[in-house]
């Protein structure tokens, strides 16, 4: 799998734009972006990257949730590149597909389980790879830093069904990922969030 930031430079305030393809870009990779952001020169970092032969450039568009900086670039993008797109609520024109929690999905060459995650917003999802521990956040708030927080009935489960995957990076709605030299900076925040779940369910 290759990830790829569309936006790591961008002068204009968007979320990140994240291009996943398959490691040679065969054809049964599925070409995927993860949002689209709000930066228009999205659409030529697309056209340059390296996609494959004979395949749409981009295949697939998934949303983390529909705020504006995550989704505005969707009507061009789907105009150009024809992408089916993916997202848990249907409410935002353009979405093609529902997603579900526990839907897994092909993006490039890797399966990811889409995990439901309110919390920042009714319609947050992540999506997680266990083949290669990646964890793609959207704004969901999976970096726990206190243990003193209140929670949400339904973000605590969120919390909880992160306890049980192997994460070793974590690519994030905004600025820089969270890779596997920062591995004990996500076991921290895992261990944080077990002991906000452990002070719930006592």
């Amino acid at each position: 799998m290759k990830i790829q930031n569309l936006t790591e430079n961008s002068t204009i305030y968007t979320s990140n734009v994240y291009l996943i393809t398959g490691t040679w870009n065969a054809i049964s990779d599925v070409n995927t972006l993860i949002d689209v952001g709000r930066d228009p020169d999205v659409i030529d970092k697309i056209n340059n990257s390296s996609t494959g032969v004979g395949k749409q450039r981009v295949e697939q568009v998934i949303l983390t949730h529909n705020h504006y900086d995550h989704a505005s670039m969707l009507p061009q993008i789907k105009r150009i590149f024809k992408p089916v797109v993916r997202a848990f609520s249907r409410s935002l024109k353009g979405v093609d597909c529902s997603i579900k929690d526990g839907d897994i999905l092909k993006l490039g060459d890797r399966s990811f389980e889409a995990i439901h995650s309110p919390g920042h917003s009714s319609d947050s999802i992540c999506l997680y790879c266990e083949e290669d521990g990646v964890l793609f956040a959207g704004d969901t708030p999976v970096i726990i830093r206190s243990t003193n927080g209140l929670h949400e009935d339904a973000f605590v489960m969120v919390l909880e069904k992160l306890c049980h995957r192997d994460i070793s990076s974590i690519y994030f709605g905004h600025g820089a990922p969270m890779l596997m030299t920062c591995n004990l900076q996500i076991q921290e925040g895992l261990k944080n969030i077990r002991k906000i779940l452990d002070y719930r369910f006592l």
